[in-house]
């Protein structure tokens, strides 16, 4: 299955790779500057180090590479935009991105183009002597502000689909705002040294020497090209506007289109727009976790009518739509521009949970089921403070459930000692070779896991395990707003019958050949057997494992 985070258009991830090599170049520099609290003589080392780096000539190819595609995709993306309602976290990233570039063209002019034309040595000891106690040092803080606050807020778009970003946010909150004030508190530092240090008349010119200072006409070379590069970007800045200004107008002209919600309101909105567009300028709730750019599909819509004139979906929103099995009438709100009347279900309501549609109340799929439960486990615990029973079954499941999500497993629910696992994959062949991938990794966590239990002089944890792939019915099943996605039918009925026959037949794993089959795996006739399970006719032929560790018997097929 595809990772999450690099779900999307070839854009995307190329403006998610560029922000980060930025984001990276950008924290160096803070914790550069921030070292002047500990030293300036280590901060210098530390700048030799770092420049010795961005200015090779792979650094300069990387980083400037970096910026220009960030900047030019970024551009890119608010002029496709159709409208400038938005959520305020996005309004703000926005914002901010489009005025770095008025204030760090400046930053770059006097440090880089200073050092490649008239040889200045950038130390940080100059930039504090050029910009301390001037409005240009002010502009500086707000440049290290904003930047950070941009890519920060990039960052979290990116990670925030996750299941672990959300469990580490306290503490990287905090590293997110100890490197700034870090940084901070050394600029300020080392402008106050500098300061001092200006008062002299023999140090300051020795200092100015030793950096090669510009004099009245470097300076006037570097204003005109500041000068030239400002008239640069507002010229950029003025097209852009003007051109979402000039597009606006357009689609005010142009006859709108009807949107009705499902359980929600009926809005005209303009041609052009994406429906994710359309749901924030009318006010209409729409989740959108990445903030609309087609990786986190948490924005997708069930369309109930309408769905053939909308144009078809592109390469990326189709392989986000496939990593979650979505219907054929699913597609992402952030990427579908509507045409005309279209009628839509939200799957995810605004506070996150998932919503009703008659369109995907349930469908069918062929997957793989896994049914794990700990064989005696009231005996073992008979007598024991309940503290010390929730203890074992959380630390129990801490070491079995990684490899079940490893191997693309969902745990679909736990009951008690023991859980129903899912393998929800593109086809059943994957489903197949997930479910045995899991078994594997259990297998081998159990082992470890007894190991230490061992070491703590209590007993090693036995257990059994259950897969079985057939149809099964996916759905919401329950009261309104309460209902879990879950499945049923006779394929999870067999994979539970086949975890408890596992204590009858003395193994820790049977696996049913029809899951062997759909992988394109054999296994040896020595380890199958035939049972006959309750509510079934015919018996099940299963391959069965006396340590679920060991699948190395499980061969793939020679056609």
């Amino acid at each position: 299955m595809e990772n999450v985070l690099w779900r999307g258009s070839w854009t995307t991830r190329i403006r998610i790779v560029s922000g980060l090599v930025l984001m990276i170049y950008v924290t160096m520099h803070l914790i550069n500057i921030g070292a002047e609290l500990y030293s300036p003589s280590f901060a210098n080392a530390f700048q030799e180090v770092r420049l010795m780096i961005t200015r090779s000539n792979f650094g300069k190819v990387v980083i400037s590479s970096a910026l220009i595609a960030h900047l030019m995709l970024s551009i890119y993306k608010v002029s496709m935009r159709r409208s400038l309602k938005m959520p305020f976290v996005d309004g703000v990233q926005i914002a901010f991105g489009l005025s770095i570039p008025l204030i760090l063209s400046s930053h770059v002019i006097y440090t880089q183009i200073a050092f490649q034309s008239l040889a200045v040595d950038t130390k940080l000891g100059y930039v504090s002597a050029l910009i301390w106690n001037t409005t240009d040092g002010w502009l500086q803080v707000v440049l290290m502000v904003i930047t950070w606050i941009h890519g920060i807020i990039g960052i979290h778009m990116w990670l925030r689909m996750t299941s672990w970003w959300s469990r580490h946010i306290p503490w990287l909150v905090s590293v997110s705002v100890l490197i700034p004030t870090f940084a901070l508190l050394g600029f300020v530092s080392s402008g106050r040294a500098v300061d001092q240090l200006m008062q002299d008349d023999t140090a300051r010119k020795a200092a100015f020497k030793e950096w090669n200072f510009p004099d009245n006409q470097d300076f006037s070379f570097l204003r005109t090209i500041d000068t030239q590069t400002d008239l640069i970007i507002w010229s950029i800045l003025a097209t852009l506007a003007m051109f979402i200004l000039i597009r606006s107008v357009v689609a005010s002209i142009q006859k709108p289109v009807r949107i009705t919600y499902v359980n929600g309101p009926t809005v005209r909105a303009a041609r052009g727009p994406t429906l994710l567009e359309t749901s924030q300028a009318t006010g209409v709730g729409h989740t959108a976790l990445c903030g609309g750019r087609g990786r986190c599909t948490t924005c997708r819509i069930i369309v109930e009518d309408g769905l053939e004139d909308l144009p078809p979906p592109s390469a990326s929103e189709l392989r986000a739509l496939n990593a979650v099995g979505a219907p054929n009438n699913t597609r992402l709100a952030c990427q579908v521009r509507p045409q005309g009347d279209t009628t839509v279900f939200r799957v995810f309501q605004k506070n996150g949970n998932r919503g009703r549609a008659p369109a995907s109340q349930g469908k069918e799929a062929q997957l793989a089921v896994l049914f794990l439960d700990i064989r005696s486990f009231t005996a073992r615990t008979d007598g024991q403070l309940p503290y010390d029973i929730v203890f074992l079954l959380n630390r129990f499941f801490d070491e079995i459930v990684p490899p079940i999500l490893a191997a693309n497993g969902t745990i679909d629910k736990y009951m008690g000692d023991g859980l129903m696992a899912v393998f929800e994959t593109k086809d059943k062949s994957s489903s197949a070779r997930s479910a045995i991938r899991a078994v594997k990794g259990v297998g081998s966590a159990l082992l470890k896991f007894n190991k230490t239990l061992r070491t703590e002089g209590s007993a090693p944890i036995k257990i059994g395990i259950g897969v079985h792939l057939g149809t099964v019915v996916l759905g919401e099943i329950g009261a309104a707003g309460k209902a879990p996605r879950t499945l049923i039918g006779d394929t999870v009925n067999i994979a539970s019958r086949l975890e408890s026959h596992t204590k009858t037949n003395g193994v820790q794993a049977l696996i049913s050949l029809d899951t062997l089959d759909a992988a394109e795996f054999w296994a040896p006739d020595d380890y199958v057997v035939s049972l006959n399970l309750r509510g079934r006719e015919a018996p099940l032929k299963a391959l069965q494992l006396i340590d679920a560790s060991n699948t190395e018997i499980i061969q793939a097929r020679s056609y």
